[in-house]
């Protein structure tokens, strides 16, 4: 028996419920392992991926020690989400075969298969590198208590629905406005087109270095976007006489219960999550793809039936 290790290694992480991701996953595997490039996934995907990979060794993402070239993932951007968890402190770049619905941060649909094999065995891919949050939580003492990062977006949300919530938001240390509302999102370009955007916020370009401040559902006569520097540093106090407690969540995945009189401070995390992108699709056009935003309009239509009617 040969014992000889891959010089090559790739992680694979998939949709967790999804029949139809396992299988594209296994397809994946099963093509870049007869290449001589070793696969590692998450444990709590080893058994079910084992089962349908007989003969393929694969190794679980607790134990990896060797230096992997790209996370490949398969599902919708909260499964993206989910791998920048190991990704990012690692800066491992990632792609995303789409198996969801809208996909921003994905690359692939699932009928580019072959076409993603050949690119990852032969490196064929550049890397975008996008901004990322740094989020803290301190008790009124200044003790610290919690830390998490946000590719999206954090929101910060009232708990209980019977009162608003009080919140000062400040920028660099100076207050801005103090907020009677349902909550705040502090957004990177890349969840613009995620939460921020459904609470009508902008889309920013991904390639932008921006933060991006949206309230939600203020009672205020001025309770606009706020689109601020990337060295912003943002501060969202919980009024101690006017709110109850609320909930941080960070990428809809990690979450903090956040009392009257606590801060949080939102700046800019000092590493940036690596996107791999196998061909040149400007953001313009993967904006229009995934909305399905109408480019041909009615004067198109006019010219067509009624040129001599145009100037």
């Amino acid at each position: 028996m040969n014992d000889t290790r891959p010089s090559r290694y790739v992680v694979v992480v998939t949709h967790a419920t999804r029949d139809d991701a396992f299988d594209a996953a296994a397809e994946f595997i099963s093509e870049v392992a007869r290449r001589d490039i070793g696969c590692a996934v998450p444990d709590d995907q080893m058994e079910l991926m084992t089962a349908k990979l007989p003969g393929i060794n694969l190794e679980g993402l607790a134990e990896f020690t060797h230096q992997a070239e790209v996370v490949v993932v398969f599902g919708g951007d909260g499964t993206i989400l989910r791998a920048a968890e190991w990704s990012l402190p690692r800066h491992v770049p990632m792609i995303g075969v789409n198996l969801g619905h809208v996909g921003f941060l994905a690359e692939l649909e699932r009928s580019d298969m072959a076409d993603l094999v050949n690119k990852v065995c032969s490196r064929d891919y550049t890397v975008e590198d996008r901004l990322v949050l740094n989020i803290a939580v301190t008790e009124h003492s200044g003790q610290h208590r919690w830390s998490s990062f946000a590719v999206n977006e954090l929101s910060l949300e009232k708990a209980a629905r019977r009162r608003m919530l009080d919140v000062l938001a400040s920028v660099d240390e100076l207050p801005v406005q103090r907020w009677s509302c349902d909550g705040i999102l502090v957004s990177t370009p890349t969840g613009s087109t995620a939460y921020a955007f459904s609470a009508g916020g902008p889309v920013m370009w991904p390639d932008l270095d921006a933060m991006l401040m949206v309230p939600l559902s203020a009672h205020a006569l001025f309770a606009r976007p706020l689109v601020m520097s990337p060295a912003a540093r943002v501060d969202l106090d919980i009024q101690p006489d006017g709110s109850e407690s609320a909930v941080l969540w960070c990428d809809g995945r990690r979450s903090c219960t956040v009392r009257p009189g606590e801060r949080i401070t939102v700046v800019r995390h000092p590493d940036r999550l690596r996107i791999a992108r196998l061909a040149a699709q400007p953001f313009t056009s993967r904006l229009v793809k995934k909305f399905e935003l109408p480019v041909s309009g009615w004067r198109q239509g006019r010219d067509r039936y009624h040129p001599e009617e145009t100037s």
